[in-house]
C-alpha cells in the first residue's frame, strides 16, 4: 500500500476503458420465444445494433454496420424495433437512425423501407412498432413534420403495411385514430383484438405531470373508434398501460402520489413505493402481465427491483441475484420475462427469471471486469438534510484503490454529480466514469435532488416552479456535508452534469461560493431562448412547470438563467457540447461564452462533431474524460502523467 496525493493514485481504469463500457443493452423483446434487444456499439460511431439470442444460447448481432437501430422520435426517442415469426422464420421491423425510416429484415436478406422520406422539416419518424402478421401490418407511433420548425410537428398512432407499398407513398399509412392529442405513445391490442389502448398527453404538461389513458374499439376495417379517456388527468400521470391475458386493462398512475397498478380502475396492492417511472422514452415498461395473471414489476423507492406480484394475494416476491437496479424495460412471454440488471459492481445485463422455477440468470449482454472489482467504487446511499429541513437523496463513492491510500490529515477532493432530466434520477449500478476518478483518488457524489423520481409525486414536484433554486440547494447542502463531515476537503470541491444536469452546474457556478470548478456538459445557458425555440417540441414548455408561467413570470426566466449571472462567475470550467444537438443547441454555450469574453476566467470549451445530446462515440467520451480530469488537476494541483493537459483560455 503506497500513500499518495488524493488524485494522484494510479489507476487501471483508463478512459479507453470507460468509453468501451459505457451504455446499456436496451428494449428487450421476444420474437417466437427468442430473446432479442439493443445493444450500444461506441467504438462503431455510437450506432445501436440489434441482438438475437439463439436458442443454443448464442447471441448474433443481426444487422451489421452502419446500421443503427434507434428512433428519433421526441428526440429522446422510443421503442425502435418489434418482431414475429412469419412461417417459421424471424421477421424484424426497425427504424434506422440516419434516415429514420421504418425498414422490414429476414434472416439471409438486405433491410427493405416500409415508409417514405418525407422532404418537410425534419421528416418523418416511427417507434413503438408491433408488428402484426395477420393483419400484414405494423401499429406505431408516426411523428411527421408540418413545417421547418420544431414544433412544426404532429403524432398519431399509424398502421405501416408490412409489403412495402408505402416506402415511396405517405398516403399508403393508414392513421388509426381521429383522436388528437399533441404526444401518444403507441397502440396496445387486446387479447381478444377488440380493442387497443394508449396513452395521450398536450403542452405544457410533461408525461410525468399528467396524462391520459385512452381505449377504443377496433372496428372491422382496422381504425380506432369511440376513444375514451379512462383514466388520468392534469394532475395524475399514468406512463404504461397493457392488457393482461383476460383482456382486463393494466396501468400505471400516481393518483395517491405514487405510482401504483390498476386494473380496470381498481388499484392492485396498493403501496408508498414506485411501479413505475418517468416517461422519457416512448415504450418504456416497468411491468409485463403473465399468463397464469401474475405481473412482473419493476418496483421501490429510488433503485428499482425485479419482483413478481400476485394482485389476488398482494404477494411481491423479488428476483434472487445480485442486481440492485433494473431499467424500464421488462417484456414477458408466457411465464418468462426479460429485464436488464445492474448493480454497484456489475453493468447492466440482460436478465432473463422463469417464474414457474424462481429462477433468474444472465442471458445476454453478460457483465465482465475491465480490470479488478477491487478498483470499482462503493456507494453509500445516503439522506442528508437540506434547507428548511428537508431530505435529499444522494450516493457517495469514496476514493477506493487497493494499492493506495491519502496523506495522513489530507481529505479528498469531491465531485458533485447533478443528474439530467432535471426529472429522473442516478441509477445504483457500476459505472465506470465514476470509477475513473474514485480510482485515482477524487470522490463523486451522485445527487438525487429535489425534483428527482423514485420518491413518490411530493418529492418530484418540489421543483415546481424552483429550477435552478432546490436542486443548487440540494447539490450545495451534499457538498457542504461532506465537507464538514470531514469526508471531503472545503477547498477542492466541482460540480459537473449534463444536459439539466449542465443547468443545475452552470447556476450553481454562478449562484454559489460552494466549488473551486465544474465542468457543464450540453447544458441549458438561457431560457430565454431555449424557451423560445432553440429546443425541441417535447419539452418546448417544460419551463411553464420548471420556472412559472411565462405570461405571469417572465421576469424570472431571465433571472434564473446561469447567461444572465455570467459576470459572477469566477471559478474555472470546462464546457463540453455536442454540435448536432438539437436539445440543448451549441447557440446557448455560444451565448454564454460571448458573455464572460474579456472577464479573465479559466475555461475550456471543447466541441464534438456527429454528436447530438448524450456522447455515443468512444472517441467522444475518452476525450471528455481525459479533459475533465485535467481540469481538476489544474484546479486541485494534481500530477496525472499520461493524460493530455487540457488548455485553459483566459
Amino acid at each position: 500500500m503506497q500513500t499518495l496525493a488524493y488524485g494522484e493514485w494510479p489507476s487501471p481504469v483508463d478512459a479507453a476503458t470507460a468509453a468501451a463500457h459505457d451504455g446499456s443493452p436496451e428494449y428487450v423483446g421476444f420474437v417466437g420465444d427468442e430473446v432479442w434487444w439493443t445493444e450500444p456499439r461506441p467504438a462503431e460511431a455510437g450506432r445501436r445494433t440489434l441482438v438475437r439470442r439463439h436458442a443454443d444460447g448464442t447471441e448474433e448481432s443481426v444487422l451489421p454496420a452502419p446500421w443503427n437501430v434507434r428512433s428519433r422520435v421526441i428526440e429522446y426517442g422510443g421503442h425502435p424495433w418489434a418482431g414475429a415469426v412469419r412461417d417459421g422464420v424471424p421477421l424484424v421491423v426497425f427504424a434506422h437512425f440516419p434516415d429514420q425510416r421504418l425498414y422490414r429484415w429476414e434472416p439471409g436478406a438486405e433491410p427493405v423501407p416500409l415508409t417514405p422520406v418525407s422532404p418537410v422539416g425534419l421528416g418523418l419518424r416511427w417507434a413503438e412498432p408491433v408488428v402484426l402478421p395477420e393483419r400484414g401490418e405494423v401499429w406505431c407511433v408516426l411523428e411527421e413534420f408540418t413545417g421547418d420548425g420544431p414544433s412544426d410537428v404532429r403524432r398519431v398512432p399509424a398502421a405501416v403495411p408490412l409489403d412495402g407499398s408505402a416506402a415511396e407513398d405517405r398516403d399508403a399509412v393508414r392513421e388509426l385514430t381521429a383522436e388528437k392529442h399533441r404526444f401518444v405513445t403507441g397502440p396496445r391490442l387486446s387479447p381478444d383484438g377488440t380493442r387497443a389502448a394508449w396513452i395521450g398527453w398536450d403542452h405544457p404538461r410533461m408525461p410525468w405531470d399528467g396524462t391520459e389513458l385512452i381505449v377504443a374499439d377496433v372496428a372491422a376495417d382496422g381504425t380506432l373508434t369511440g376513444a375514451r379517456t379512462v383514466a388520468g388527468g392534469p394532475e395524475e400521470s399514468v406512463p404504461q398501460a397493457d392488457w393482461t391475458h383476460d383482456n382486463r386493462l393494466l396501468y400505471a398512475s400516481d393518483r395517491t402520489g405514487w405510482w401504483n397498478l390498476y386494473r380496470d380502475g381498481e388499484p392492485v396492492c396498493a403501496r408508498p413505493e414506485e411501479f413505475a417511472g418517468p416517461l422519457w422514452k416512448l415504450g418504456q415498461r416497468w411491468f409485463a402481465p403473465l399468463d397464469g395473471g401474475l405481473i412482473a414489476v419493476l418496483h421501490g423507492k429510488g433503485a428499482l427491483r425485479l419482483g413478481v406480484l400476485d394482485p389476488e394475494t398482494c404477494e411481491l416476491v423479488d428476483a434472487a441475484g445480485p442486481w440492485s437496479e433494473f431499467g424500464p424495460t421488462v417484456a414477458a412471454l408466457g411465464e418468462r420475462v426479460v429485464a436488464v440488471g445492474a448493480s454497484p459492481h456489475s453493468s447492466c445485463e440482460v436478465v432473463e427469471l422463469d417464474t414457474r422455477t424462481g429462477r433468474a440468470r444472465v442471458i445476454g449482454a453478460a457483465h465482465s471486469d475491465a480490470v479488478d472489482p477491487a478498483y470499482y467504487p462503493e456507494p453509500e446511499v445516503r439522506t442528508f438534510t437540506g434547507p428548511d429541513g428537508r431530505e435529499i437523496h444522494a450516493q457517495v463513492y469514496p476514493p477506493r484503490n487497493p494499492g493506495s491510500t491519502g496523506p495522513a490529515g489530507e481529505l479528498p477532493p469531491y465531485v458533485i454529480w447533478a443528474h439530467g432530466g432535471p426529472t429522473g434520477r442516478f441509477p445504483l449500478v457500476l459505472d465506470l466514469e465514476i470509477a475513473y476518478f474514485t480510482s485515482r483518488g477524487i470522490g463523486v457524489a451522485e445527487v438525487n435532488y429535489g425534483g428527482s423520481t423514485g420518491y413518490g409525486r411530493e418529492y418530484r414536484n418540489r421543483l415546481r416552479g424552483q429550477w435552478g433554486v432546490v436542486d443548487v440547494e440540494d447539490c450545495a447542502a451534499v457538498a457542504r456535508a461532506l465537507a464538514e463531515e470531514g469526508v471531503a476537503d472545503p477547498r477542492r470541491l466541482a460540480v459537473r452534469g449534463g444536459s439539466a444536469g449542465g443547468w443545475t452546474t452552470a447556476a450553481s457556478l454562478t449562484t454559489t461560493d460552494v466549488y473551486a470548478c465544474g465542468t457543464i456538459i450540453y447544458p441549458v445557458l438561457d431560457l430565454t431562448g431555449w424557451g423560445t425555440g432553440e429546443t425541441h417540441d417535447f419539452e418546448s414548455q417544460y419551463l411553464e412547470t420548471l420556472i412559472g408561467p411565462r405570461a405571469e413570470v417572465p421576469e424570472r426566466y431571465e433571472e434564473r438563467s446561469p447567461l444572465t449571472h455570467a459576470d459572477r462567475l469566477s471559478a474555472p470550467f470546462l464546457l463540453l457540447q455536442g454540435l448536432d444537438d438539437v436539445i440543448c443547441p451549441p447557440v446557448q454555450c455560444e451565448r454564454f461564452l460571448a458573455r464572460l469574453a474579456g472577464r479573465g476566467v479559466p475555461h475550456a470549451y471543447l466541441t464534438f462533431e456527429g454528436e447530438g445530446h448524450g456522447f455515443r462515440r468512444a472517441e467522444t467520451m475518452v476525450r471528455a474524460l481525459e479533459a475533465e480530469l485535467s481540469l481538476y488537476a489544474q484546479v486541485f494541483g494534481l500530477k496525472t502523467p499520461g493524460i493530455p493537459a487540457l488548455e485553459l483560455t483566459p
